[in-house]
């Protein structure tokens, strides 16, 4: 708003303040002294040249604007304050000419007094007649210089009028100015304190048991921000509003003699017992219907270009309502592919379970365009499985900057799976792509092979225009340190041109020595197949076809469950 103009929005600099200075070829700096720091680098010597010389000049006008600002101030008087001032000036000016007018008189008329008396002189006339003339004369004289000074006076008050009149009207200005915009300020206050009050009555009408909570809570709010956007166009997000009404039924709610707080009849180990009888309950099998707010996502992220995602701010419904250790909890869905895994002979068939487990991750990111939140530091995540699945796990972020988290996952089955994953990102104008750094390691107790693998990079499209989707691309190398054997999958990226399945991931599972054994074949959303490799070492490129082709020989190792 207009108010804020003269303390400027936050990461500007004023250049009338600024200091400018060359750091080497390409690179220069512009700073205000400490609060803000810009590091800017041209593409060459000459360029960098260029735009020092701009700024320099911009700054030298900024410094003489901030000097004569009083010119500044006359654009801003209105027509009828200056044709006010205007009238009052040249009736000064008339008046100035009408006192010089008279000046110019009294001089003519000194003059001729003068002559007369010195006429007079030299006439012969008694001594002390004589005395008198003279006496008239220098009284003459003293009333002219007077005079001279008086206009002079006149002339410099017109002056210094001239000169002030236009602080004076600009000082005016900015005093109505601020009043307008004081009054702006309470009207717009007065409409948000309306707003509120109609919020607060929509909420406290609500019983606290009612079934239909949800719907009814939510015409108040779709009531209130229509008036919000019809007062402002431009207001992008709004703050959720806090109607909260918690079921009857819920195991905290607040008793008598918690309030009191003189109750002391139940142990902790019994609540405790309370608390652990609650917490086994059916599964919810659906989760609340997502609000679908219009969501301008460009206005937001072309501030952002070649930033880390961590630091751009993002609006909260462009988040799921989930933590990333969640999340990456979530990599467990299938873990029945490592119970399975576990039970193999063969280390070289537990390798293709293993590569299923890893595609198997990346199962329901194509329809989740949306971004978990940020953990706090030292927030845990825990989920414990060991009744129905045989496994528990642990997710915990240890880093806040980079965001870091670690997961530790454990199995009766005979597993244990442990990661460490950064998350880098880099937002690029037309997509966003993310790269998780760090190792997964998964070990099997009763054989002790130990297997490696890293993730690959996620990649967001059309951020700017068009329905957000995402792609999967890179490839994975998992190894087993005890074995020496290794598979390689390769996530295809998608192309238009091309005439090949969406989301493609094709995989070998090799010995030490590098002979190919099984073959992988599906897609990173659907399912994985693996095709046994029987052939000899000569002709193993067209073998290794026919074995893709041969049905007999495909096992499904994994498919993807329906989505909830």
């Amino acid at each position: 708003s207009k108010a804020e103009m003269r303390h400027t929005c936050r990461g500007t600099i004023n250049l009338a303040t600024a200091n400018i200075t060359v750091e080497d070829s390409c690179n220069f700096i512009i700073s205000n002294g400490g609060a803000q720091t810009y590091h800017l680098k041209a593409s060459s010597e000459v360029e960098r040249q260029r735009w020092v010389t701009a700024l320099e000049l911009a700054k030298a006008k900024a410094v003489k604007m901030l000097e004569e600002s009083d010119d500044s101030g006359d654009e801003s008087v209105s027509q009828t304050d200056k044709t006010e001032l205007q009238s009052t000036l040249r009736t000064l000016s008339s008046k100035v000419e009408d006192l010089s007018t008279c000046n110019d008189l009294i001089a003519k008329h000194g003059t001729a007094l003068q002559r007369s008396l010195s006429e007079l002189e030299t006439l012969r006339l008694p001594a002390d007649s004589t005395e008198k003339i003279k006496q008239v004369n220098e009284r003459a004289t003293l009333f002219r210089i007077t005079s001279n000074a008086m206009i002079n006076a006149c002339r410099d008050f017109l002056i210094l009028a001239q000169t002030h009149s236009k602080k004076w009207q600009k000082s005016l200005q900015h005093e109505r100015d601020q009043r307008i915009r004081l009054e702006e300020t309470l009207e717009q206050l007065a409409k948000q304190h309306n707003h509120l009050e109609r919020a607060f009555r929509g909420a406290t009408v609500l019983p606290a048991s009612a079934a239909g909570t949800a719907g009814s809570a939510k015409d108040p709010c779709c009531a209130a921000k229509g008036d919000l956007s019809d007062e402002d166009d431009d207001n992008e997000f709004f703050d959720a509003p806090e109607i909260i009404t918690m079921p009857e039924s819920m195991g905290h709610k607040r008793t008598g003699s918690n309030i009191s707080g003189t109750s002391s009849d139940i142990s902790l180990d019994e609540q405790y017992k309370h608390q652990v009888e609650d917490t086994k309950k059916e599964k919810r099998t659906r989760i609340p219907y997502k609000p679908n707010y219009s969501l301008n996502l460009w206005s937001i992220m072309k501030n952002c270009i070649g930033k880390e995602l961590s630091k751009i701010p993002m609006p909260v419904n462009f988040n799921e309502p989930l933590s990333m250790l969640q999340r990456l909890t979530e990599d467990l869905e299938y873990h029945e592919l490592l119970d399975r895994a576990a039970k193999c002979e063969s280390s070289l068939e537990q390798l293709c379970y293993v590569a299923a487990f890893t595609v198997s991750s990346y199962s329901t990111t194509v329809f989740r365009t949306s971004k978990p939140f940020n953990p706090l530091l030292g927030e845990t995540f825990e989920l414990d499985r060991l009744e129905e699945n045989g496994y528990r796990s642990l997710c915990e972020q240890v880093s806040h900057h980079p965001p870091a988290a670690a997961h530790h996952a454990d199995s009766r089955h005979g597993w244990t799976l442990r990661q460490e994953i950064k998350i880098t990102s880099k937002f690029r104008g037309k997509y966003l792509s993310i790269m998780p750094l760090g190792t997964i390691h998964c070990v099997f107790h009763s054989s002790g092979h130990h297997y490696t693998w890293k993730k690959v990079t996620t990649t967001v499209q059309n951020i700017i225009v068009g329905k957000l989707w995402i792609d999967q691309s890179g490839e994975i190398e998992i190894v087993n340190h005890k074995t020496g054997d290794k598979c390689n999958l390769k996530f295809v990226p998608y192309s238009y041109f091309s005439r090949d399945v969406a989301r493609k991931v094709t995989g070998e599972v090799t010995d030490p020595s590098g002979k190919v054994h099984f073959v992988l074949l599906g897609t990173w959303d659907e399912k994985m197949d693996c095709y046994k490799v029987t052939l000899g070492a000569g002709d193993n490129g067209e073998g290794r076809q026919r074995a893709h082709e041969a049905e007999d020989s495909r096992v499904l190792l994994w498919k993807r469950n329906p989505l909830p």
